[in-house]
Parts: C-alpha cells; sequence; structure tokens
C-alpha cells in the first residue's frame, strides 16, 4: 500500500488515501457498483418547514379577508356574523347569517355562517347548506381552529346516519380522516373522534 515510494511522492500517497477513502465511503454514499438507485441525501441547507396548526391556519385565512375587504366592509361582515351567532335560534340571527352569506359569500365569516345555517335547518335544507359549506367553503375557518370543510363533513355525515344513508356517511367520515386529520372541534379536541359517533 504505502510503499517507500509513496511516502517519498506525496502526490501519489495523497491520491492513495483520497482513493481508499472514496471506496470505503461509497457505500455509504450509494455508490456501490451493486447499488440499484442511488442514495437521495437530504438537503440539510434548508430549514424543514414544520406543519401549520388548525389555530395558525386559521390566522392565515381571516387574514386574506383583510387583502381583500375594506376595514369598513370587515366591521360589517364581523358585526353581521357576531350578531347571527349570538342566539342561533332566533329568526333575527338566522337573517343575519344570510345577509352575510348574500353580501359577502367569498369572505372567511360566511362559510362560519352558511354551517350554522346549516345547524339551524332541518331536513333536506340542512343538508343543502351542510352541502354548500363542503363545496364553496371547506378553505374557511372560525377563529378557534376549527375548519368548516371538515366540521360540515361531520355533520352532514351524521345527518346521512340518521336518515339511513350510511354509505355516503362512511365516505365523508373517510374524507375527515384522509383530508382533515388534525381538524378539531369547538372545544379543541380532535374531530376525528366524532367520527365515532
Amino acid at each position: 500500500m504505502l510503499s517507500s515510494e509513496n511516502i517519498r511522492n506525496p502526490m501519489k500517497s495523497h491520491l492513495l488515501l483520497f482513493t481508499l477513502a472514496a471506496a470505503f465511503a461509497a457505500p455509504l454514499w450509494g455508490f456501490a457498483a451493486d447499488a440499484k438507485a442511488p442514495a437521495v441525501v437530504p438537503d440539510t441547507t434548508q430549514p424543514v418547514e414544520k406543519a401549520k396548526t388548525p389555530h395558525e391556519r386559521a390566522k392565515e385565512r381571516a387574514a386574506l379577508d383583510a387583502k381583500t375587504f375594506t376595514p369598513e366592509e370587515q366591521r360589517e361582515i364581523e358585526r353581521l356574523y357576531q350578531s347571527g351567532s349570538r342566539n342561533l335560534k332566533t329568526p333575527e340571527a338566522q337573517e343575519s347569517l344570510k345577509k352575510l352569506v348574500a353580501k359577502y359569500p367569498k369572505s372567511n365569516r360566511a362559510g362560519c355562517a352558511v354551517q350554522y345555517l346549516g345547524q339551524m335547518s332541518k331536513g333536506k335544507e340542512m343538508e343543502n347548506y351542510f352541502k354548500t359549506a363542503i363545496k364553496d367553503h371547506s378553505d374557511a375557518y372560525y377563529y378557534n381552529g376549527v375548519q368548516v370543510g371538515a366540521y360540515a363533513r361531520v355533520y352532514l355525515a351524521r345527518h346521512y346516519q340518521k336518515t339511513g344513508k350510511t354509505k355516503e356517511a362512511a365516505a365523508l367520515f373517510k374524507d375527515v380522516s384522509e383530508k382533515y386529520p388534525d381538524a378539531i372541534n369547538h372545544s379543541g379536541k380532535p374531530l376525528l373522534r366524532d367520527t365515532k359517533k
């Protein structure tokens, strides 16, 4: 290996050491001749993005309204929402929420209002509100981190269970577990727990 000639010639000595080091390290790098595919070396120079919590996503979604609506419109949206959500059983609440949805259909709070309208309704009307919440407002959030898309699916699934549509209910519960695994309910507990009911 290291003959007296190699010791006298530092260049040859360095080349030999490099070749030996590469030969021993090659299997670790995935460059071995019998390797089927080269190993993927992770890029450690970029920070790994931490998954966002439901609360963080709720803040982000609410912030979009600040870019879309004027401060005056935002105040009206919130006023309509709060007057509607205070007492969901009153006709005034229903009217306030309907006005919010009609006037500001693209707002985050409109998604929450449609969900509430579904909870206040019965039969086909309830089903239609939940379907609308799923179709048009799945990205809406209550400020406590509850996502309308996941929440409406659970409510609609429960409605289907009660009306004998078990396949439809199972499909919606599966949707929640696959698409919204970290979704929470209004108590801050995992929404998936509600799919067992």
